[in-house]
């Protein structure tokens, strides 16, 4: 499948630009990638999966940014880079922490802005999108309104964030309880999502090969996020996908089961196209990629919205 998309762009990335932090016990360290021309550019703000950083997932930031997008990274305390000794009092809340950075990204655009050569005044502030992969998928689905149920099953604080317009959740846990690996539930309390509340327009990916040691459930435990919320939703089912989505997270990374760079290059393009129909930006570009999906002879996944 091949969609008609922008020539690239040649793209400028920068880190790390620091972003006071009190209270975290490390500054916040981002990464800003965008492209050298345009005006009024769309932001995404990427949330990496547990122990990555802000190095990661070239292969989606990389291609975002030469299609128009300032996409910005945190590195978050579950980073590999940081090492954080499980004992650490912020272990057990850095699912609170990683929320919070992503804020923090947003509270802190002018800074962000004037610290990378060439991109004052060119940021649309009024189309921000959030997206992120595995741990950074419930990181991201927070922002978008979902919230962690407690011990009596009682929703918790609502972290969501208005300024977020659009989410792309990428092989994100579903919901928690008897679904939870006895494992997981035991060290991971906070995987206990309700997506009830979780309104802000959004995009599921799921992997039907995605087969998780946290979860009783197969493969369909990551389309929770899809089938349990409310609102504008659609729901990319990849064939044959396992965690990595393909390699999403890195040109030539050793965790990665599932190599794949046509899987890799249709999330490129389907994410493209939603965030581009999401933001007003151009009508026609997702009914036009779902539409090659579904005329394909053989399709590498499959679309549904609600």
């Amino acid at each position: 499948m091949e969609l008609k998309i922008s020539t690239p762009t040649p793209i400028i990335s920068v880190k790390p630009v620091v972003l006071p932090a009190p209270g975290r016990g490390e500054d916040l360290q981002v990464r800003v990638s965008a492209p050298t021309i345009g005006r009024e550019l769309p932001i995404i703000i990427f949330s990496h999966g547990f122990g990555w950083s802000l190095d990661g997932y070239g292969p989606l930031v990389d291609f975002w940014a030469a299609q128009g997008f300032v996409v910005i990274q945190p590195t978050h305390l579950d980073s590999r880079t940081l090492n954080l000794p499980p004992e650490d009092p912020r272990t057990p809340l850095i699912w609170r922490f990683r929320v919070e950075d992503m804020k923090r990204i947003l509270d802190q655009l002018d800074l962000i802005e004037a610290s990378v050569p060439g991109l004052s005044g060119r940021l649309d502030r009024s189309r921000i999108a959030a997206a992120g992969h595995s741990f950074g998928g419930q990181t991201v689905g927070m922002l978008l309104g979902a919230r962690v149920l407690d011990a009596h099953g009682e929703p918790g604080e609502d972290m969501s964030d208005s300024r977020i317009k659009a989410g792309v959740l990428l092989a994100t846990t579903g919901k928690g309880g008897a679904d939870l690996s006895p494992f997981a539930a035991e060290h991971f309390p906070f995987m206990n999502p309700s997506f009830a509340d979780m309104s802000t327009p959004t995009l599921v990916v799921a992997g039907d090969h995605d087969q998780s040691h946290l979860s009783t459930r197969g493969p369909d435990w990551f389309t929770d996020p899809y089938f349990l919320s409310p609102g504008s939703k659609s729901l990319l089912t990849l064939f044959g996908a396992e965690h990595s989505l393909g390699g999403i997270s890195g040109y030539s990374v050793a965790e990665t089961t599932d190599e794949s760079p046509e899987r890799v290059a249709l999330i490129q393009q389907l994410t493209l196209a939603y965030l581009r129909s999401a933001f007003g930006l151009d009508d026609s570009s997702w009914v036009a990629a779902r539409s090659a999906l579904e005329k394909s002879d053989s399709p590498l996944g499959r679309i549904e919205s609600k």
